[in-house]
C-alpha cells in the first residue's frame, strides 16, 4: 500500500520528475527513421507503437519504487546512496538511446544495456533491504530490460558490423 505522507509526496515528486527527464531525453534521441526502419528485427519484436506504452509503464512502476525506497532510508548516508543509484540508473538508460540512436551503435549499445541491466538489479537489492516492496516496483523494469537486451543482441546478430557512424 502507498502512504502518502509528506515525506512520500516529496520523494514521488523528485522520483517523478527524474522519470520525466529519463523518458524525454530517450524519447528526444529516439529516431525511427531510414536507419532504423532499413534494419532487420526479430518477428517478436513488439511494434514500434508499442514502445511509448510500455517504457511509460515501466518507468511509473520505477518511480513509485523509487519514491518508496527513498522513504525507507534510515539515514542520510543510506538516502543518498539511493540517490547515486537511482542517478546511475536513469543515466545508463539515457546512455543506451544516445549509443544506440545517436551513435547508431548497437554493438556497443549490447555492451552498456548488460550495465544497466544489473544497476537495476542493484537497485532492487540495496533499495529492497530497507523496503522490500521496491523489488515488485521495479520487476517490470528488470524484465523488460531483459527483453530490450535480447533484441539488442538480435539486431546486432542480424545486422552487424557497425561502423564509426553510419548515416541515412
Amino acid at each position: 500500500m502507498i502512504d502518502f505522507d509528506p515525506g512520500f509526496l516529496t520523494a514521488l515528486a523528485g522520483s517523478a520528475a527524474a522519470s520525466i527527464v529519463v523518458a524525454g531525453a530517450g524519447g528526444f534521441m529516439t529516431d525511427t527513421g531510414p536507419w532504423y526502419r532499413s534494419m532487420k528485427f526479430p518477428t517478436w519484436k513488439p511494434p514500434d507503437w508499442a514502445f511509448g506504452p510500455i517504457w511509460t509503464l515501466v518507468l511509473v512502476c520505477a518511480t513509485l519504487g523509487s519514491a518508496k525506497g527513498l522513504q525507507a532510508a534510515p539515514d542520510a548516508e543510506t538516502y543518498w546512496l539511493f540517490v547515486a543509484l537511482l542517478g546511475l540508473n536513469a543515466g545508463l538508460n539515457i546512455l543506451w538511446n544516445a549509443i544506440f540512436f545517436a551513435m547508431r551503435r548497437p554493438d556497443w549499445a549490447l555492451v552498456e544495456v548488460i550495465i544497466f541491466w544489473f544497476s537495476i538489479l542493484a537497485i532492487m537489492v540495496v533499495l529492497g533491504r530497507h523496503e522490500p516492496t521496491v523489488i515488485f516496483y521495479f520487476l517490470p523494469y528488470l524484465l523488460w530490460v531483459a527483453v530490450a537486451s535480447v533484441l539488442n543482441w538480435r539486431i546486432v546478430v542480424l545486422n552487424g558490423p557497425f561502423g564509426a557512424l553510419q548515416h541515412d
